[in-house]
């Protein structure tokens, strides 16, 4: 009860897998949502003591500091190696690793394609923002056709640069991948069936299926030089097109959990 009468209602805290501080993300970047449905999936699976994280270099190479669970720093690209020895020196733990479109589809590329066709038993948060956002907003392999990035300010030309790279499209077809999932972050119901794809991934791997991801559509309003709901829109109406939502491979034995989110 306040001074003037009202009743006060707690409606937020932070899950117990997020650690009780500030990050250093920009304003507007979708980061930290993603971070925090991460954090209330662990929660909620009640495995926040036997996760270990890998972090990127990258816009999130402090999310070591975030969460409150085990965490491994590796070096650009290098998390699913690095994630693999973490996880097959200790199968009976929830390993994720957490990375950018830079770390993962440029210098990583060649890691994350090993680790898939290996069908390695973790999970990769993928958070596709279609620029290098930590070192001032350069064109990625996700950049756009046409998209201007301070190394492409006449806009990404196909035919000097090429195409786009399409993660899912690609890790799909590889027949150690078990669940290879596209979702976004840019309003309230892309993010409740983004935190029920994280949920699945989690869940596949438990159950031993083999390789996971999810993609996550994401803004970097400071680089695409853009107001954050400005940002948002821009992901719907030219991220999405570009990169079609949906489920790119789904093993059989993979099954929806108990619990938390249901929304479709």
């Amino acid at each position: 009860m306040t001074e003037t009468g009202m009743v006060e209602s707690l409606i937020y805290t932070k899950p117990g897998s997020l650690m009780p501080i500030g990050t250093h993300y920009c304003p507007g970047c979708t980061h930290g949502i993603a971070h925090r449905l991460i954090a209330e999936v662990l929660d909620e699976m009640g495995l926040r003591e036997i996760t270990i994280g890998v972090a990127p270099v990258g816009c999130a190479v402090f999310a070591y500091n975030y969460f409150n669970t085990d965490f491994a720093e590796a070096a650009h690209g290098r998390a699913p190696a690095m994630a693999t020895g973490i996880k097959r020196l200790n199968p009976g733990k929830l390993v994720f690793t957490y990375q950018g479109d830079g770390d993962l589809a440029a210098i990583g590329a060649a890691e994350i394609l090993h680790v898939a066709a290996r069908g390695e038993n973790i999970t990769v948060v993928f958070i596709n923002n279609a620029v290098f956002g930590m070192t001032g907003g350069q064109m990625a392999p996700t950049t756009l056709p046409g998209q201007r990035t301070t190394s492409s300010p006449t806009g990404r030309d196909v035919e000097t640069q090429g195409f786009p790279m399409k993660m899912c499209e690609v890790l799909s077809q590889l027949d150690g991948s078990a669940y290879i999932v596209r979702r976004s972050l840019h309003d309230v119901a892309n993010i409740r069936r983004s935190k029920k794809a994280l949920r699945t991934a989690f869940a596949a791997q438990q159950q031993g299926l083999g390789f996971t991801m999810v993609e996550l559509l994401s803004t970097c309003p400071t680089n695409w030089g853009m107001k954050a709901d400005e940002a948002l829109h821009w992901v719907e109406t030219h991220m999405i097109p570009a990169y079609p939502l949906g489920d790119y491979r789904v093993h059989p034995a993979v099954h929806e959990p108990r619990g938390g989110d249901r929304s479709k």
